[in-house]
C-alpha cells in the first residue's frame, strides 16, 4: 500500500487570522555611550530596530551589538534574572535588562538605557563593581562559628528560624538597590543596601555566631546609620526583597542587641 503524502501547501493549511501580520514594531533605543579611549565625555546614541514587543531589553541590546554596532559593551550572563550581571538604568529606573519586556516600558517613545549610578563607568553600560563587592566582603557574608573543627553532623535549624532571614537570602548581588541609593551616589564609602542585606542574612541566622562582630562593622559612620529610608532600594530590587525593612531590623538590633 502506498503511503499517502501531503502536499506542502496542504500540510501548511490556511493561515490563522492575523498570522500574516508581523508582530514586530519599530523601537528607538537611546543608549548612553562612553568610551574612555575616544572621549572623556559620555554621549547619547540612538538605534532603531524591529523587535517583538514581548522580547526583552536584553534582546534589543543583543540585536544592536550583533547587527548594528559590535562595539556596544554591556554585561550579561544567564539572561534569566539569576546572575544579576545585566543591571542597568532603563527609562530612569534600575532594572535587569533580561527581565524587562519592551512592551512594559512604553516602546512608542525612545527607550533610554544607561549604566547604573554611583559606580565608575568603564565603558558604555559596564561599571567598576569592585567597590560594591568590597563592601560585600567587609560584612563577612559567610557562616562563622566558634567551633573551628569540621562538624560531624549538619547544623540543624527549625523552619521558624530559617524563615527569620529567608527574604535576604534572595539577593543576587546585581547592585540595583545600592546604585539606586542617593546616599551611595553622594558618598561611595557608604556600605550600601546590598551589603547590609547580606549582613542581615547572617546576623539573624541562628547557626551563626558572629552577629555582634557584623553589627559593630555596620555601626561605623559609613554603616546603617547613613540610610535615609527613601525606599529606592526596595523599589529597585528585582527579587522583591524588602531591603528597607532589613536595614531597619539591623538598626533595631544595634540598639537592642537582640537578634
Amino acid at each position: 500500500m502506498a503511503t499517502p503524502v501531503l502536499d506542502k501547501a496542504d500540510a501548511a493549511g490556511s493561515p490563522e487570522p492575523g498570522f500574516a501580520d508581523s508582530p514586530y514594531i519599530t523601537v528607538t533605543m537611546r543608549i548612553r555611550r562612553f568610551n574612555p579611549e575616544v572621549s572623556a565625555e559620555a554621549v547619547w546614541e540612538d538605534f532603531q530596530l524591529e523587535i517583538d514587543p514581548k522580547e526583552r531589553v536584553l534582546d534589543a541590546l543583543h540585536k544592536i551589538k550583533w547587527d548594528l554596532d559590535g562595539t556596544l559593551t554591556f554585561r550579561r550572563s544567564c539572561a534569566h534574572g539569576i546572575c544579576g550581571s545585566d543591571a542597568m538604568r532603563i527609562n530612569g529606573k534600575n532594572r535587569l535588562a533580561c527581565k524587562t519586556l519592551i512592551k512594559d516600558i512604553n516602546p512608542e517613545k525612545p527607550i533610554t538605557v544607561e549604566a547604573i549610578k554611583g559606580l565608575t563607568v568603564l565603558k558604555d553600560l559596564v561599571v567598576d563593581m569592585e567597590p560594591f563587592f568590597q563592601a560585600y566582603r567587609d560584612v563577612m557574608p559567610f557562616l562563622i562559628t566558634k567551633d573551628t573543627n569540621e562538624p560531624t553532623r549538619e547544623r540543624l535549624q527549625s523552619a521558624e528560624d530559617r524563615e527569620r532571614f529567608d527574604d535576604t537570602t534572595k539577593c543576587i548581588l546585581c547592585a540595583a538597590c545600592t546604585s539606586s541609593c542617593p546616599v551611595f551616589w553622594n558618598d561611595g564609602q557608604y556600605f550600601g543596601p546590598a551589603a547590609i542585606v547580606n549582613a542581615h542574612r547572617f546576623i539573624f541566622d541562628s547557626r551563626d555566631e558572629a552577629g555582634e562582630q557584623r553589627l559593630e562593622i555596620l555601626n561605623d559612620r559609613d554603616g546603617v546609620w547613613r540610610c535615609r529610608t527613601t525606599f529606592n532600594c526596595t523599589d529597585a530590587c528585582p527579587r522583591g526583597i524588602e531591603v528597607t525593612k532589613a536595614i531597619a531590623e539591623v538598626k533595631r538590633a544595634l540598639i537592642t542587641r537582640r537578634y
